[in-house]
């Protein structure tokens, strides 16, 4: 058995140890294995695993390795994790099956736009910036209520749910709740958080998506 095959199962356990220990059901949360970066063949790996659900940062790194990996795995889903640009939005609804990062309204109209056009829906995720920083993505914890209704109302999108990333130099756990206390309110049942350092307490506040990469890959070069 690979590293990576072992790391993968190692986290495959734990993740369902962590939802069972809270009094849920191990497939009530879905670990997404970030493969951002990684090569075709480190990604082969976990789908010969058996493992379906995988993360990209990137349109077009996501394009250059996805479509063959899909025809020989057909039922592998892909999400997208990091931040879309408006003009990616027609790869991106062509590529992924979900994206976590839907923070604007300019990207709301695009997404909206496109998915009429290929009759193809991504399941989307709207991304909180729960820790107000102006460098990071995300709409801000005020604006969530806004934006949501903008997306429904005025744009038609079907909203599954809310994501998150805490600032990297504060504890996550207010973070997780502030994101499901958000999404309580708008009865959303998608809950996109927690990465490899921090999804148990993710997991304990609700998550229904993690983002594992480096625990289950190993560094990033």
């Amino acid at each position: 058995m690979s590293d990576i095959v072992q790391r993968l199962k190692a986290a495959q356990d734990a993740v369902a140890r962590a939802a069972v220990d809270m009094g849920r059901q191990a497939r009530d949360v879905t670990l997404i294995a970030v493969s951002k970066t990684m090569p075709e063949e480190a990604i082969l790996q976990a789908l010969e695993a058996g493992h379906r659900v995988f993360g990209e940062n990137y349109v077009q790194e996501a394009k250059a390795k996805w479509p063959a990996l899909k025809e020989r795995f057909p039922d592998a889903e892909v999400h997208m994790i990091g931040p879309l640009q408006s003009n990616k939005v027609r790869e991106a609804v062509a590529l992924f099956d979900a994206i976590h990062s839907l923070d604007r309204d300019s990207l709301a109209k695009e997404l909206a736009r496109e998915i009429a056009r290929a009759a193809r829906a991504p399941t989307l995720f709207v991304q909180v910036n729960t820790g107000e920083e102006p460098q990071k993505g995300g709409v801000m914890p005020g604006e969530v209520d806004g934006f949501l209704e903008t997306c429904r109302i005025h744009h038609g999108l079907a909203i599954e749910g809310l994501m998150c990333i805490p600032p990297a130099e504060e504890p996550p756990s207010p973070h997780f709740a502030l994101l499901a206390k958000i999404a309580a309110r708008h009865k959303l049942r998608g809950l996109s958080m927690g990465m490899s350092a921090d999804y148990e307490a993710a997991i304990q506040l609700g998550a229904t998506h993690v983002r594992i990469g480096s625990a289950i890959f190993g560094p990033r070069g």
